[in-house]
């Protein structure tokens, strides 16, 4: 017996060393297969393809400046791609091994970074991967300066044109979603972007401003915050819609849902950071609980209320480009229409799970032709609900014999001082036949 049992327990113990060994084995194999980057104005980001989930960690070294990235039990399956010599960051990307078991990846840097990582799994795109963003120390340091210095008053003496933010959705590592022949929604809502950003160039009374102006991700709420630093009175999310059965088809407008609101407004209100910011004008850091969710729940009523009215025009106008997938304009909780004092729509232009659809997007002619759609939607809704201080919202009075600028000021229920702050006039003194544009 005594024997038996030793022989059972060296079997035993034979067994546990050969699983020891096969999942050291196994740990062994995770290899880096690709190395991917993406350069946006505030950031690079680097990406690893890996086989499996490894254990990383990164450290800074200078003289020179290095950023250093250990990868346990892992090995380089390729050659690693070098960025460009024009490069903001990187100037080479070098490798080596480590411990015999252990991959080094080493970047030699222009200056000094910030840099942060993490892990994603695998999706229906990509398997597992190791981010690695690197944010510029003196860009991240001007940037954190500025958001802790209080806004000053400025008040300005000419009417202002209308911002426009374009957001054109994914980009980057996220693709969005793909057409039957493997058409990239984040191309083409971006050509559809850059098409629009013409397009509001020339219009009169309206500035464009891109959430993001090439190929890289942006974080939703960042793109909500983007739009908020640039002060829009606008922000359209362009995207391209996907189905598992590919004869759904058809354009949809979306505006925030009151669900979605209301948990941003729990947000907002739990926030200190939030709460520190402006929304409709107003700084909510220096009221109490109550007074805060009140304004707040008046300017995200009054913001739902406009992005209905503007998501209206623009279904309208899509009408006439063919087939609309929804006759109505829809509701849901995307997070980057959730800015509580911003009018905000997010446009699915059309299905790219459509073959028809896919070849449509990838069209010049009907990105050109979908992004005269959204503009004349736009004008639509400005036509009547221009903001104060707009040039659109400005009205236009021509002097007439006898008319005085305290007359003028008076009949349109404004001051004169508004009126020469404005025209940017230095006297009262006007002229029959002179045109000067009314405050809204």
């Amino acid at each position: 017996m005594l024997r038996i049992g030793y022989k059972m327990g060296r079997i035993v113990k034979t067994l546990f060393l050969a699983l020891l060994i096969l999942s050291g084995g196994v740990a062994s194999a995770a290899e880096v297969s690709a190395l991917r980057y993406w350069t946006a104005p505030d950031h690079t980001r680097l990406v690893f393809d890996v086989t499996s989930s490894v254990n990383h960690k990164i450290f800074l070294m200078s003289n020179p400046q290095r950023l250093v990235i250990d990868l346990s039990s892992s090995r380089l399956k390729t050659t690693l791609s070098q960025p460009e010599k024009n490069h903001p960051l990187l100037s080479k990307i070098r490798s080596a091994r480590r411990g015999g078991a252990d991959l080094r990846v080493v970047l030699d840097l222009k200056s000094k970074v910030k840099p942060k990582s993490f892990f994603l799994k695998p999706n229906k795109d990509y398997g597992n991967r190791l981010v690695v963003d690197l944010y510029d120390e003196k860009s991240s340091t001007i940037s954190q300066n500025r958001s802790e210095s209080k806004p000053k008053k400025v008040k300005s003496s000419k009417l202002r044109d209308l911002v426009i933010a374009i957001d054109a959705g994914h980009g980057g590592e996220d693709p969005g979603a793909r057409g039957p022949r493997g058409v990239r929604e984040k191309d083409v809502v971006f050509a559809i972007a850059k098409k629009l950003q013409a397009l509001i160039k020339k219009e009169p009374g309206m500035r464009p401003v891109m959430v993001r102006s090439g190929d890289y991700y942006v974080g939703l709420r960042d793109r909500m915050k983007k739009a908020r630093e640039a002060k829009a009175d606008l922000f359209i999310s362009i995207h391209a819609d996907a189905f598992r059965d590919s004869s759904v088809r058809g354009a949809s407008v979306y505006t925030l849902s009151r669900r979605g609101a209301t948990s941003e407004a729990a947000r907002w209100l739990a926030k200190s950071e939030n709460a520190a910011d402006l929304v409709g004008g107003v700084s909510l850091v220096d009221k109490d609980d109550l007074l805060a969710s009140v304004l707040l729940d008046l300017s995200q009523a009054a913001t739902q209320d406009a992005s209905k009215k503007v998501a209206n025009e623009v279904l309208k106008r899509l009408k006439g480009n063919g087939k609309l997938h929804k006759r109505h304009v829809q509701q849901a909780g995307f997070l980057v229409l959730k800015s509580p004092d911003i009018p905000s729509i997010l446009v699915e232009t059309a299905f790219i799970s459509n073959p028809q659809e896919e070849r449509n997007l990838k069209s010049h002619k009907y990105q050109a032709k979908l992004a005269r759609s959204i503009l004349s939607g736009i004008r639509g809704y400005f036509a009547k609900s221009a903001p104060m201080g707009t040039r659109l919202a400005a009205r236009k009075h021509t002097i007439a014999r006898g008319d005085t600028l305290s007359h003028v000021a008076s009949r349109y229920g404004v001051t004169t001082k508004e009126i020469l702050a404005y025209n940017s006039l230095k006297s009262t003194v006007v002229r029959v036949g002179q045109v000067i544009d009314i405050p809204g």
